[in-house]
């Protein structure tokens, strides 16, 4: 997704590690390949639902914080038909120092037998000094050879390598299951159980974050972003 990334800039060691130039359609344990065939064509996709770690239903929101900078995820009570699929929008806004930077709308739709959940692209408003500026990594699954990608796994395993968004020249992020066992602390409570991803793109590959899940809520931590809150609100 477009957002601001707080990025860890590492050695080519750890570029080496996480796989760049690779790509291909094996998630196995341990592969150097990137799945980025997932065969959408013969799923059942539905615009709600949940597993693990993405909830997909209206009106559930996560808030996530750092000393700076503000995150909020919400379910819209709203659908979008993105390349011929029903999908469910999900908007992201997010503030720092107080000011709004970045609002976007987010297409995703689940399988309902896998509960794998796929993204199929974003539109984006980048903001400055309250004025929109750009549109910066936009893209739609079906324009431009765009095609969705992975951005939950129904039933993760540690080792999974896969490719979140499918535009190439504008955005490439891609995913790896590091953990399944994390614990993390957050002003949220404590969670157990969580799976640990390393991500990044395939256009930068010099630059990755760690973002860490917990079952039955999803995102945690977004680098120094901890989630503060979340649950279901009234939308009006």
């Amino acid at each position: 997704m477009a957002k601001n990334i707080h990025s860890i800039i590492v050695i080519a060691v750890a570029m080496i590690a996480f796989g760049c130039g690779s790509s291909g359609n094996s998630n196995a344990q341990g592969s150097s390949s990137w799945q980025e065939e997932f065969g959408l064509e013969k799923r059942a996709l539905v615009s709600t639902g949940r597993n693990d770690f993405f909830i997909l239903e209206p009106g559930f929101q996560l808030v996530l914080e750092s000393a700076t900078e503000k995150l909020a995820v919400t379910v819209l009570d709203e659908t979008r038909v993105v390349d011929g699929v029903t999908t469910r929008v999900v908007e992201e806004k997010e503030w720092k120092n107080g000011e709004v930077i970045e609002i976007s709308r987010n297409f995703f739709a689940i399988d309902e037998q896998t509960k794998d959940v796929f993204y199929f692209g974003e539109e984006v408003d980048m903001y400055k000094g309250g004025a929109v500026t750009s549109h910066d990594g936009a893209w739609l699954a079906g324009k431009d050879g765009a095609k969705a990608g992975l951005i939950m796994p129904g039933k993760p395993k540690v080792g999974m390598k896969y490719y979140q968004e499918i535009a190439k020249g504008v955005a490439m992020d891609r995913a790896e299951i590091l953990k399944l066992d994390d614990h993390l602390e957050t002003p949220a409570g404590p969670f157990s159980n969580c799976l640990l991803a390393k991500e990044g793109s395939a256009l930068n590959p010099f630059e990755m974050e760690f973002k860490t899940y917990a079952p039955g809520v999803g995102l945690l931590q977004d680098e120094k972003l901890l989630l503060t809150r979340y649950g279901f609100i009234n939308e009006k």
